[in-house]
């Protein structure tokens, strides 16, 4: 028998209806920006399909040569970074996952407190530049490798994990190492697919670290180049850039145009972890 819809249904659905507008519309609002005409962005008369439409925008940003370099710090800065924090972030997690461990418990509260107290910018700066970190590629890795938060959450998700299957473990003579190469990672790429995304996307969105330890040029990330990109151009009175004769440029096209650019390949890359997202983030938090 076919349910009848209730009101919670109904006010459900609304809702969602219209988290999904607040969440799509403002990128379908740059999209259209960024491929309409001047004219038609000065006069605010586009909303949500592009008039007059044309890639002068995307032309100016990807024939910047920072762009490319850009891309290539942020894309390493991304991926070696995920990679790192995921492997010290999946040992620790595992380590304080086992009860019997020497300390665990006070251990585990000096974590927690870091997620309520820091040092503060400052002393951070002052630590990171005694190690010789500035104005280093590890200056964006290091720092922030581990996060308490995602530490916690993964420590959860192995408390999880059956016990038989490390007595099964131990049995066939696997030591500790072993336990967590061959048994609790091959089980945990729901957790590790979450956690890494969301170490990926906060690296990749990292704007405030590169400005603080980083001083060369040439390992700046993509988002302080598209930053200087738009704020350091020089502006018309009327908001506008003008490259070349009679060619205005909208700054707040370009603008636009620059955020697609710098948050497409992240969205990407989205889709094909989707599936495991909401199954690691439920499974991390069954326990506390």
């Amino acid at each position: 028998m076919r349910r009848k819809a209730t009101l919670f249904d109904v006010m459900n659905v609304v809702l969602m209806f219209l988290l999904l507008i607040v969440t799509v519309y403002p990128f379908v609002y740059m999209i259209a920006v960024s491929f309409s005409d001047s004219v038609s962005v000065m006069k605010g008369n586009v909303f949500v399909w592009p008039k007059g439409f044309n890639t002068d925008m995307y032309r100016i940003v990807l024939n910047d040569p920072r762009i490319w370099s850009g891309y290539r710090n942020t894309l390493l800065y991304t991926s070696a970074g995920t990679a790192v924090s995921l492997v010290f972030t999946s040992m620790a997690a595992y380590a304080l996952s086992k009860k019997n461990m020497l300390f665990h418990k006070q251990i585990t509260v000096m974590i927690v407190i870091t997620m309520f107290f820091s040092g503060g910018m400052i002393p951070t700066f002052l630590v990171v530049k005694s190690l010789g970190l500035v104005d280093t590629v590890w200056a964006m890795i290091v720092p922030g490798a581990i996060s308490a938060w995602y530490l916690i959450m993964m420590r959860t998700f192995f408390a999880g994990l059956p016990q038989e299957l490390e007595e099964a473990g131990k049995i066939d003579g696997l030591n500790d190492i072993g336990l967590f190469i061959r048994i609790a990672l091959p089980l945990s790429k729901a957790v590790l697919a979450t956690i890494g995304l969301f170490y990926a996307v906060g690296i990749w969105n990292n704007f405030y670290t590169p400005l603080l330890y980083l001083r060369n040029p040439d390992l700046v990330p993509l988002q302080v180049i598209l930053r200087n990109l738009v704020l350091a151009g020089q502006t018309n009175m009327d908001g506008s850039f003008t490259l070349g004769k009679d060619q205005k440029i909208v700054e707040e096209s370009l603008k636009y145009a620059t955020i697609l650019v710098g948050t497409l390949p992240i969205l990407v890359a989205y889709p094909f972890l989707q599936k495991y997202f909401i199954k690691g983030v439920t499974v991390g938090s069954l326990k506390g």
